[in-house]
This record gives C-alpha cells, structure tokens and sequence, in this order.
C-alpha cells in the first residue's frame, strides 16, 4: 500500500530534483533555489530556501551522512551548503565555467564529481575543495554520474546515449557505445555488491535509463589482475520507465505517472510493485529515503509528494525503528546555543541523545546545567559517582566532541564513524557502500546478523576493504589541526 503524507509547493518552476538524508528531504528547481525540509514531519526549516545559484539548479546531493548538501547549477558552479544550518561552506567552480548538469559525492565523501555540457567532468578532493582533474568525457553533454560502492570507479553517461567506466584518475576503463539510443537520463549503482566464489572476482550492479523509454541492469564485473567491464543483467529491458537517482525506483515520465520497482537484490527483479498516479505533469525526480519507508517524487508541476510505502507487513511505526544513529549531531531546541547556555534539561536532553541515560538521573540530581557540563573532567566525573572507567571515559569523550563541534574544529562529519560518532582511525568499506571504523563494523557484523547498520539491509558479503583515500584525508586533517 503507498499513501501521500505529505504535498510541498514551494518551488515557483519544475522541480528537478529530490535527495533524502537520514533526517532531511532537499528539493532543487529552475526557480534558482533547493529547499529543505524535516524528514520527520516536512515542514521546511528556518534557513530554507537556499539561494546562491545564478540560474536554474539541476541537481542535489546529501553526503552519506548528511552532514553536507551539494548542489549545481546552469552557472557552471556547485555549492557545498552546510545541512545543520544552510550557510555554504564551499563553492567549487567549472575550469571551463560549462553549466553543470549533474553532480555526485563518493561513498566516503573523499571526492566530488561533476558532470558539465561541454563534455567534461571535474574531479575535487572534497576535504581540501582542490581540483584534481577536468577532462573530457564525451563530445555531448554529461547528464549522468554516479561512484561505484567501493568508490574507487564512476560511470558517466551523456545525451548521446554512451555510459563510460572510469577510475578516480578519469582514465576511461570500459566503454558502451549507444547502451540508450536517444540519450543515457541518469545512473545509479546498487550499494551492495557481490564477491566471486573463489574470491577473486568482484560484481557490481548498474542501472541506467534514457530517453529510449528502457531502464537496464548492468553488472559491473572485475576480476583481479583483469579489466572491468560492463555486462547486462538481463537481455530484454524494462519498457518506458525512468531510473531515480536513488537507485531504488522508477518513474514513467509522462502523464504524472510513478511506477516504482525493485531494482536490486530481490527475486521478482523488475516486478511492477505500485503505480502512483498524483502528480499533473511529467514526474522528473525521485528519491528514496534511506531509513524511512518514504518515496519523493518531483515534477514539472512545481510539486513535490511524499509517499509512504507499506509493504510485506512493515508498518511507518516498525520503519522507523529501523533509523540508525547516523543523524547528524544536531540537536533539537538548545543544537544552536552554547554549551555554556544550556540549561539542565537541555544538558538531560544530551546525554539521553548521546545514549548516556543512565546518567540522567546523577546529572538532574547534581544540577548539572551548560557550564558545568563544559567544566566537567575525570576528576569531576568520579565525584558525582560515576564509578564505571568506561561510561566515564565515554562521557568525557563526548562532551570534548561536543565542544570541538561548537568552536568549529570538529571533525568533518565524513571523518567519523557512523556506529560510534568517533574519528576513525582505520576506515574500511563494508558491502553496503559505507566506511566504519575496522573494529566498530567487525563487533557490529558479529552482533547484529551482518545488516548495514545504515540501511538495515542484509550484507551481502562481510568482506571488508581497506579505504586507504579516506584514512589519508584524516591523517592530512588531524595534521592540520
């Protein structure tokens, strides 16, 4: 059963694109702006609309953890906006200042990728904002891109319907010639992926769609010491549908229509599952909410829907128990003021968002308010009773996270693991696209059935990679500091 929860009409021209974070939805429009709303109950923050492109905006990515927002534009520029407050915090202009028609972040925001009309893509390290490379990609336009799980590969694709493989240098690995005859529309790569039996052999699962009204399921096959190549999943297509960005669903572009589909890791692959007839005019984004059961869908209508998903007995109340810690570290009611401000319920509120509880009690009977908190040492901590070396050392740990993140010296979100919120030290991928922490991901593999603690879905493999990229982008932070 699917549902609308929720109808915005902001946007002033067609909406063009949709992104969810584990805790917000952006919208981007030919209006100039994105909005931005909660994806608790969708209403638009405080600093929404956001306004700092010249001309239309194309496209909107949230990093992995939602710490940041990206965003280009027909002004041949990306924003990078803060998502806690909707200041920018970067704008990275095109070598050749092309419109940018399509913009993606790697699995562990190490790198930034832009596709432009001239035919080009540009390549930013993401943590210092420095171009890498600018290179030509196609002689048409480059509407598609998308990173690979491991983040070590990107595809391309361009209005003259060829998708490319790539490496992080932008050296081209495998090419397909007219893969859509009228024109590749987007990209996208399944977040799982798949090791060989005899462990040599890596797959990983592309789809794609165009102008040709055909979705296609690629399989991305590596294999150690050989080339990469793109295969087809299946021989025939899926007629007149049109891949999100997520991944995840579909959409028919004509008569407002939303077909949604299964697109990986399920055995009626290409089943049609629902048909969502709401909007007035073509359907021209779609998004699927990581955490919750939610679809949002825009259009050349100046809408966008929000769709709840019943499906297989899973109710919105059992989804949303599914959220992972992954938020962000903003706080509701006191997350603007300083430490020093808080009063006791906002120091009780903390501790209760940090999963320290059992210290409710022992603060509110002390009168712990904001500057004690910000005061409070080992010395401290052992006075008020807290005999427990680890809670206390867990305690002193957050509140030195808190006040770094309040001085603006905390850690770029990316940098931090996201079961244990805390600077890793030996970043590796797990199949589900995301870097944690080696001994964090290890204890939660070996404690909770091997699901993503990011999406709950099963790990296909409990292999985990080594990320080298990120664990240099750390080192060259912590040096800096």
């Amino acid at each position: 059963m699917v549902s609308v929860i929720a109808t915005l009409r902001h946007h002033t021209d067609e909406v063009s694109c949709c992104a969810f974070s584990p805790s917000l939805l952006a919208t981007s429009s030919g209006d100039k702006t994105l909005r931005v709303y909660s994806a608790a109950d969708f209403s638009e923050l405080p600093f929404s609309p956001l306004s700092g492109h010249g001309y239309g905006v194309h496209c909107c990515r949230f990093s992995s953890c939602g710490g940041f927002l990206l965003s280009c534009s027909t002004d041949g520029s990306v924003i990078v906006w803060s998502s806690g407050t909707g200041e920018v915090t970067a704008v990275l202009q095109h070598p050749g200042r092309s419109p940018l028609r399509v913009c993606a972040l790697a699995p562990d925001s190490s790198l930034l990728l832009a596709g432009a009309c001239d035919g080009t893509v540009a390549l930013w390290d993401f943590s210092s904002k420095t171009l890498r490379r600018c290179s030509a990609a196609s002689e048409a336009s480059v509407v598609a891109c998308c990173f690979s799980p491991c983040g070590q590969m990107f595809v391309t694709g361009c209005t003259h319907g060829d998708l490319k493989l790539w490496d992080t240098d932008i050296s081209l690995l495998h090419a397909l010639r007219d893969a859509h005859d009228l024109g590749v529309t987007c990209c996208s790569f399944a977040p799982q992926f798949k090791i060989g039996d005899d462990g040599c052999c890596v797959e990983f699962r592309l789809a794609s769609c165009g102008q040709d009204s055909q979705l296609k399921i690629w399989i991305v096959s590596q294999r150690e010491g050989a080339g990469r190549e793109l295969l087809p999943k299946k021989k025939k297509p899926f007629d007149s549908e049109q891949l999100s960005a997520g991944g995840t669903a579909a959409s028919r572009q004509e008569g407002g229509e939303l077909l949604t589909k299964s697109l990986f890791g399920s055995e009626t692959l290409g089943a049609l599952l629902y048909t969502l007839k709401q909007h007035d005019r073509y359907v021209t984004a779609v998004a699927l909410s990581p955490t919750m059961p939610w679809i949002a869908t825009g259009s050349m209508d100046k809408t966008v829907n929000v769709w709840r998903i019943e499906r297989d007995g899973v109710s919105r109340t059992e989804a949303e128990s599914r959220q992972t810690a992954c938020h962000g570290r903003n706080l509701p009611g006191h997350s603007r003021l300083l430490v020093a401000d808080w009063s006791e319920e906002d120091v009780q509120t903390w501790l209760c968002e940090e999963g320290l509880q059992e210290l409710v009690s022992i603060f509110k009977a002390n009168n712990i308010d904001g500057a004690e908190l910000s005061q409070l040492d080992k010395e401290t901590a052992s006075e008020l009773g807290i005999e427990s070396v680890g809670l206390r050392g867990r305690l002193l740990r957050k509140i030195e996270a808190l006040k770094a993140e309040q001085s603006g010296s905390e850690a770029p979100d990316e940098f931090l693991c996201p079961i244990t919120r805390e600077l890793m030290k030996d970043p590796v991928i797990a199949a589900d696209g995301y870097s944690y922490e080696r001994e964090s991901i290890e204890s939660w593999i070996r404690g909770k059935n091997k699901t993503s603690p990011m999406t709950n879905l099963p790990l296909q493999t409990t292999l985990l990679t080594p990320n080298r990229s990120l664990k240099t982008a750390i080192t060259r932070w912590k040096s800096s500091q």
